[in-house]
């Protein structure tokens, strides 16, 4: 087993992942009506094509791409489309949605699959990962056809695998490599021939062996390396630092360090996307949280409101204080749970009252512990101060935009400052002083 050094700073929190670390993948039956965000992306929302009334078949398309970074979005079931008006959303505000009837026929579009898509050309493969909608399923949600194809005379020398799953609570991505190899390398290797990166590496933090047995298993000659069980592990910038030596630079792109990373929940997509002509419909989810009567992992279709899948792990056993979409480093709590699922959801987090207590916030002590274990090499406390004080081109100076929002920070903090919420209200306001005309 290979293993690598790891990343500058970054912090060891509890895992909780015990509960659903070895719960098998369940399928959720889809529900009678689902809420399908056309905001699932990194982007402006995808503009439909479809209107009220219309009678439709899973996998068929229901809005487009709205420009180059955007993604197309499909039907999860078949049935009949009986709104289309702004819903709650996973992000905090409501989003415009498609709503469906689900008719339960499950009657498919006819599915463009092919029996050995590693034969098909670059163009081709990014053609049919854009239109099968696919995103960065990590989190980020970047349309992935646009990722794999870098700017004109960029040389791409590894494509990286993400299956760290570093979030504690969080085991979507760890059962998936489990049960699910063969689709997952077969996504990787469609990846690299649409990219043209010449090495495939696929890290795996050291808390998962079985993941990591299963993929070495099917691998070949790609490279699966242990890596160190350490947050934010599956950081992009991180990722590339711990397995290649390489930085990406201040305020730069991966491709710029010759190197695209993607998630591997992402790859298993790519791979039904290509070989089954199934378009990024469903996704796995872990339910979890002391609260929670039965965690599981859920194969879930997207549009399904998130209180149907608390419902599924039997419900709450006690008062909950708050529920996170995401894990609890980089999610964010929800207030409406009829908010549905989107691509890019890969957990669903519930804590006890006790345990999601806003602490009380003392004044900074000037420890330095947020400087220390900060991956991307900040100056938290600082960058704090300036968003306090509405500083913003100080903020810049000092390298805001290179936050990658962790959490790392906060959750070192003794003084239980509240340093990440100010670091990213300055990389907002930053953000949008560029996008005003000049």
């Amino acid at each position: 087993m290979r293993r690598v050094k790891s990343f500058f700073g970054g912090i060891y929190p509890d895992d909780s992942k015990k509960s659903t670390a070895e719960a098998p993948i369940e399928v959720l039956q889809a529900p009678q009506t689902l809420v399908v965000s056309l905001l699932q992306h990194a982007g402006g929302e995808a503009t439909p094509v479809v209107t009220k009334g219309d009678e439709i078949l899973k996998g068929q398309l229901l809005a487009q791409a709205n420009g180059a970074v955007s993604a197309p979005i499909h039907s999860p079931v078949s049935g009949t489309v009986v709104a289309i008006e702004p819903r709650a959303h996973a992000c905090g505000s409501s989003v415009t949605a498609i709503v469906i009837e689900n008719n339960g026929e499950d009657n498919w579009v006819e599915k463009n699959g092919h029996p050995d898509p590693v034969q098909l050309d670059a163009a081709t493969i990014r053609q049919r990962i854009q239109e099968a909608g696919i995103v960065g399923m990590g989190g980020g949600g970047f349309p992935t056809a646009l990722k794999l194809n870098p700017p004109k005379n960029t040389t791409i020398d590894y494509l990286i695998i993400n299956g760290c799953e570093c979030e504690p609570y969080l085991t979507a991505d760890h059962r998936l490599m489990v049960e699910y190899p063969e689709e997952i390398i077969l996504g990787a290797k469609l990846m690299a021939k649409a990219s043209g990166a010449k090495r495939i590496i696929i890290g795996v933090e050291d808390n998962k062996p079985d993941a990591y047995e299963a993929l070495k298993g099917h691998a070949g000659a790609i490279d699966v390396v242990s890596l160190p069980t350490k947050y934010p592990e599956g950081g992009e910038k991180q990722l590339i630092q711990a397995l290649t030596g390489r930085e990406v630079p201040s305020s730069g792109l991966p491709f710029q360090a010759g190197a695209i990373v993607q998630n591997v929940a992402t790859a298993w997509a790519v791979a039904k996307a290509l070989r089954d002509g199934e378009p990024s419909i469903t996704r796995v989810v872990t339910v979890t949280g002391k609260p929670v009567v039965e965690p599981k992992n859920l194969l879930v279709s997207i549009g399904t409101p998130i209180e149907n899948l608390l419902e599924a792990a039997g419900g709450f056993n006690g008062a909950v204080g708050k529920v996170v979409i995401g894990g609890p480093m980089m999610g964010g709590a929800q207030f409406n749970l009829e908010a549905p699922i989107c691509k890019t959801l890969s957990g669903v987090v519930a804590f006890r009252e006790e345990e999601s207590a806003t602490p009380a916030v003392l004044p900074c002590i000037k420890c330095a512990r947020c400087v220390d274990v900060c991956p991307a090499n900040l100056l938290p406390l600082r960058l704090e101060a300036f968003g306090m004080n509405e500083m913003w081109d100080e903020a810049q100076d000092y390298g805001a935009l290179d936050c990658i929002e962790c959490g790392c920070c906060t959750y070192i903090c003794p003084s239980k400052r509240p340093l990440l919420q100010y670091i990213r209200l300055a990389k907002q306001e930053i953000i949008a002083k560029q996008k005003k005309p000049s």
